[in-house]
């Protein structure tokens, strides 16, 4: 699809103020922050703990060649050491810098790694994740999202060379889904097939969801934020605290595995990308970032890491999250 237009709108401003036969006072107004790169501020976590390649030091091998294996990983070396936070770092720099696993040296065994990302903090994602691999992408993938910080898990997508064989399911990709459909869980071939192919990307199409709504340039903004302002369902289906890539079968290429070339089966992440906001509940344009905990810097007379609640002073009504409508600024819902 063609590069969009700002997704969200401004809502950029808490409170203004306007005169009025009485002078002064202060308009209200549904408030959020900026859509921003969410990698910066988050916590990975691997599972198994020791699946990082380097320790010991190991040689693996070119998927498409395997005798190929002039490539080394050693932890102990910084130029030859693939650590996870080399999944978030600045890309564009030749070559690029990667987290790799271990290579599959214990087949049968399966191969399978949980990479944990974790805000400790409630986001609203604006944008596709993108998954680029430096290696072949993964044969079988689920991406994962928690909604209560990792205490339980909802499946996000389901990626497979083989949907039937692999889950069970039959597969689909977004531009099968409706407004009705949006929310159900697919699993798609798009992102797993043709390891020879030059693509190493795989996507969770957020803005392809919003277009359902929005329109194919996203240009009706209004009808968006009333879905998002009367479907909780909606809202909550882009709104996480943790999401959970679970690599379960690394690409092979071909039907069999190679059992006299294991070294060339692996996983290895160059980039992932996250675009979102804090959830302020619309009751704040700023979010900081402070002793590695985001938190909204709340307006409206109300506090709280969201701003889920009003101020000890102001509960002279229920507490009330912002609303988008009317466009362009949106009802505050302040507390008093």
């Amino acid at each position: 699809m063609q590069p969009y237009p700002l997704v969200w709108g401004h809502y950029d401003v808490c409170k203004t103020q306007i005169y009025t036969e009485e002078g002064k006072v202060w308009d209200y107004m549904a408030c959020q922050p900026e859509s921003t790169d969410m990698t910066k501020y988050l916590k990975v976590k691997l599972d198994p703990p020791d699946i990082t390649c380097g320790d010991p030091p190991e040689t693996f091998c070119a998927m498409g060649n395997p005798y190929m294996c002039n490539n080394e990983c050693d932890a102990s070396t910084p130029e030859l050491a693939h650590p996870p936070e080399l999944m978030f770092d600045f890309e564009g720099r030749h070559p690029s810098t990667f987290w790799q696993s271990a290579t599959w040296k214990d087949y049968p065994k399966p191969l399978q790694v949980n990479i944990t990302l974790s805000w400790s903090k409630t986001i609203e994602l604006t944008d596709n994740i993108v998954i680029t691999f430096e290696s072949g992408r993964p044969d079988q993938m689920i991406l994962e999202k928690s909604l209560d910080y990792g205490r339980t898990w909802q499946p996000y997508q389901y990626y497979a060379t083989d949907c039937l064989d692999a889950f069970h399911m039959d597969p689909k990709s977004v531009k099968d889904l409706s407004q009705h459909t949006v929310l159900e869980i697919i699993c798609t071939e798009e992102y797993s097939t043709g390891y020879m192919t030059n693509s190493k990307i795989i996507h969770f199409e957020i803005k392809d969801r919003f277009a359902f709504f929005a329109g194919p340039w996203l240009r009706n903004m209004a009808s968006l934020y009333g879905q998002l302002d009367t479907t909780k369902k909606l809202r909550d289906f882009f709104t996480v605290t943790d999401l959970r890539i679970r690599l379960l079968r690394p690409a092979v290429g071909e039907i069999f595995v190679d059992e006299l070339h294991l070294a060339r089966y692996f996983y290895a992440i160059s980039d992932i990308k996250v675009h979102g906001r804090c959830k302020c509940n619309l009751h704040a344009t700023v979010c900081v970032y402070d002793n590695s905990k985001l938190t909204c810097e709340c307006e409206h007379n109300t506090t709280g890491p969201d701003c889920g609640k009003c101020k000890k002073n102001y509960q002279g009504r229920p507490w009330s999250p912002g609303s988008y409508l009317p466009i362009p600024k949106g009802t505050a819902n302040t507390c008093e």
